[in-house]
């Protein structure tokens, strides 16, 4: 299994979500973030001083899924979140050893994948 780690625009949430839904990924854990790449920051007035703002506001969307779907995942995220700017954002890939379902005790790849789209946020 792999997780799949993505940091992106929180405006291209949902275009992800609905991306990862139609390519069978049952799971997800998504979480606002701050942080800076590329992108680095901008300046701005505050009460009369400038202000340096080097930490931009994202959105980290977390999947485990299988080795075999791991490579299509990636794309349907690029595909969902590219605009083609700088500040896009990165996806990271990790090895997963195991998982466990708490509920039923089940383990391994079964766990991370539905069958049906589970349409999330329509």
């Amino acid at each position: 299994m792999k997780k799949v780690e993505a940091v992106i625009r929180p405006d291209k949430l949902q275009a992800v979500q609905d991306a990862l839904d139609a390519v069978g990924v049952s799971g997800l854990t998504v979480t606002e973030v701050l942080g800076c790449g590329t992108q680095r920051g901008y300046t701005e007035t505050y009460r009369g001083a400038r202000v340096n703002i080097s930490l931009q506001r994202k959105v980290k969307v977390e999947a485990v899924v299988t080795e075999s779907l791991a490579e299509v995942v990636v794309s349907a995220i690029c595909g969902a979140a590219q605009t083609g700017e700088v500040g896009d954002g990165k996806i990271f890939m990790t090895s997963v050893d195991d998982a466990v379902r708490i509920r039923t005790g089940e383990r391994g790849d079964a766990i991370v994948r539905h069958l049906e789209p589970e349409r999330w946020g329509h």
